[in-house]
């Protein structure tokens, strides 16, 4: 019998390092800070952490502007802070996945600063570089996801260079064979000190079209934001040329039959193209490609059980036998409590969503402070840090607030974050919903998160099975999991009102519990389910629902 991956299933909890733990009072989280927090992350249950980038960079893009691939940056610490991470995180059953941004570095790595000075220096053709029209404007009318134009004009090269993100985020030319090579060095640097796995940032973003095509304008009513604002130029746009382009699939390859060199070690791509469902689908087919993926879908401005059923569905018809990561939030939006649960979001909202996105199939990333309800922080325009926020205030208004520093300690000066200001200002709503608070109160949402957890853990279907969702009425979300003949009723209620859901196409066998909701009422084929509740039961597949039977049977295992 062939093992389960360890991934597959698995709950990953995003770290933002800057805002973990300090622990030499200068007011930004470290490596040491994380290691002196391992076991509180231990005890939620979850199975690996992602620690975001903490590698040398000028912080222009706070470490996802990578000055050197194999170096820790001084504000984080140092390689045996890392290796004493990798060493006690192992020791306490979690593996260590880190952020790997190959698609771009900042323009103060020494290969960049070789490569800007001439047309033919040996990293001349490291990264993006093209000629000015004969106006000298830039060669085509790419944008950058960060405000403006995507070119940045070099003097001494007397060319331009492509920027997808900041200028000060030069891109790599991945059609140059020495930059795949050197970019899986970097990679394997890692993999040898024992990381578990990679989440691979923008890794659609690798290639470039050639022949540096202008991008289709796009109609007013097909612009949406996944990853950025439906205001942002970027949006006008189809991303046909600039991004997500067929070589890439070539060079997941490789980097897969180097990952296959490490038993174990797994990929989480992050994607954000113009379909994005379609190339995560498309990302992870096979053996020889990405792991997983995770895409913006879910990390939209409203919630709708509408929307999240067509979401997963729309993946599920396109994955085969690939496998998907779920996430709500992450480091890049508004906390999901507030894009979901307005300016006052319930501690029931919170306990459901993460039951929710805890019962999808798939694995899943839970973004640090999802496990105590965080609310998005009200950053003020002279505090902000973020340069995505600085260049589109006020309407957009950057991602500092969700990064805030985590909340240990309630009345500590800084919440016992750390002993001097921190780099960005924790709110004092944040403060009620202390670590140390919460770890008190049996029905807080940390302790819930660790219950469901637990549970969770005894659930073979909804850790590895099958899904496929049922009808129900708006604001309810319902759906199967299955796996090897057990199968589970799961159904949420994303309104705050109680709703009558009819249960026509199943047979309740066994109210589920543990799970620490309410395990609601049953009667006469329909349930009565609280309102942000969630309810759990082993079931059997009414005798004249075979489209649900034939659903589950034909899914891929």
């Amino acid at each position: 019998m062939t093992q389960t991956p360890w991934w597959r299933g698995a709950v990953i909890y995003q770290i933002y390092p800057r805002s973990m733990m300090d622990s030499n009072g200068d007011g930004i989280g470290d490596l040491p800070g994380i290691i002196q927090k391992l076991d509180y992350i231990a005890s939620l249950g979850v199975d690996a952490i992602w620690i975001s980038p903490f590698f040398k960079s000028p912080m222009k893009d706070f470490g996802y502007d990578i000055s050197d691939y194999r170096a820790i940056d001084p504000i984080f610490g140092s390689l045996g802070d890392f290796d004493r991470l990798i060493t006690r995180a192992h020791s306490l059953g979690i593996k260590v996945i880190i952020d790997q941004v190959l698609s771009h570095t900042s323009d103060q790595h020494l290969w960049f600063q070789e490569s800007r000075t001439s047309k033919d220096n040996p990293k001349a053709d490291w990264y993006v570089w093209a000629d000015p029209l004969e106006d000298g404007t830039p060669p085509n009318n790419w944008l950058s996801i960060f405000g403006g134009c995507a070119w940045e004009w070099e003097p001494r090269r007397g060319q331009y260079y492509l920027h997808n993100f900041l200028k000060s985020q030069p891109d790599l030319n991945f059609h140059c064979a020495e930059v795949r090579k050197e970019i899986l060095d970097e990679v394997e640097f890692w993999l040898k000190r024992g990381v578990d796995g990679l989440r691979l940032d923008a890794i659609n973003f690798c290639f470039h079209d050639q022949q540096l095509r202008n991008n289709p304008a796009k109609p007013i009513h097909e612009r949406k934001g996944r990853g950025f604002k439906e205001d942002n130029p970027y949006a006008f746009q189809y991303h046909i040329y600039d991004n997500t382009r067929p070589e890439n699939i070539a060079f997941l390859q490789s980097l897969r039959a180097l990952m296959d060199r490490y038993p174990g070690s797994v990929t989480l791509g992050e994607i954000s193209a113009e379909d994005s469902l379609k190339t995560m689908a498309e990302y992870t087919t096979g053996q020889s490609r990405l792991h997983m993926a995770y895409s913006f879908e879910l990390l939209v401005d409203k919630m709708s059980a509408s929307y999240i059923r067509q979401t997963v569905e729309t993946l599920e018809a396109g994955l085969k036998e690939g496998w998907p990561c779920w996430s709500i939030g992450n480091h890049d939006v508004v906390r999901v409590m507030s894009r979901w649960g307005g300016k006052n979001p319930d501690d029931k909202l919170a306990r459901m969503l993460n039951a929710m996105l805890l019962s999808l199939r798939g694995s899943v990333c839970s973004y640090q402070g999802e496990e105590l309800g965080l609310t998005e922080a009200d950053i003020q325009q002279e505090q902000l840090q973020d340069p995505y926020g600085i260049a589109f205030w006020p309407m957009f208004k950057g991602r500092d607030g969700c990064r805030t520093p985590m909340p240990w300690e309630a009345n500590s000066p800084h919440c016992g974050f750390s002993s001097a200001a921190t780099w960005l200002p924790i709110p004092d709503e944040h403060r009620g919903r202390a670590i140390e608070l919460q770890e008190k109160a049996p029905d807080s949402v940390l302790n819930h998160y660790r219950q469901f957890m637990q549970w969770r853990k005894q659930q073979p279907a909804l850790r590895l099975g099958n899904i496929r969702f049922m009808d129900a009425p708006d604001d309810v979300l319902m759906f199967l999991r299955e796996h090897e003949g057990e199968r589970v009723l799961a159904v949420f209620n994303l309104s705050p009102v109680s709703k009558t859901v009819a249960l026509a196409s199943v047979n309740v066998k066994t109210l589920l519990d543990g799970h620490g909701f309410n395990s609601g009422a049953v009667t006469e084929g329909s349930l009565v389910i609280d309102g942000f509740g969630a309810f759990f039961a082993n079931v059997s597949v009414a005798v004249d629902d075979k489209s649900a039977e034939q659903l589950l049977m034909a899914q891929p295992q």
